[in-house]
């Protein structure tokens, strides 16, 4: 798991008593690879989230599923991210799915156009 500190004071060692902390978790499926997603996809943390998708986007035609069900918001900076890695995904034979996204998530999503280029589910393989 990758952490991101929080820009002020307060608690880090858990998500739970941290908001907005970034951490994303990456674990295998048997159609590829589920990340799990906590707390704020910014500027900050649209990094660390490049190193977590990276091994997952170096198998070919495999589906990476994103559960954002922990995600608490999402700049355009982390949209631009996501949009990338799919963009990579989709030229190398896979995709990526975005699962659980909250209905702030969501509304980006929507607003922004970037809902028809991630299919979405309502659950986690697994």
């Amino acid at each position: 798991m990758t952490r991101r500190q929080p820009k002020g004071p307060g608690p880090t060692s858990d998500r739970v008593s941290a908001p907005g902390v970034f951490a994303a978790e990456a674990s295998p499926w048997a159609g590829g690879t589920v990340v799990v997603l906590y707390g704020e996809l910014d500027l900050d943390s649209a990094t660390v989230l490049n190193e977590v998708l990276q091994p997952a986007l170096a198998e070919p035609a495999t589906v990476i599923v994103i559960d954002c069900a922990g995600l608490e918001f999402c700049d355009s900076t982390g949209l631009n991210a996501l949009l990338r890695a799919q963009a990579r995904a989709v030229g190398d034979g896979s995709r990526i799915e975005l699962a659980r996204p909250r209905p702030l998530v969501l509304r980006m999503l929507e607003l922004t156009g970037a809902i028809d280029a991630f299919p979405v589910r309502d659950t986690v393989p697994g």
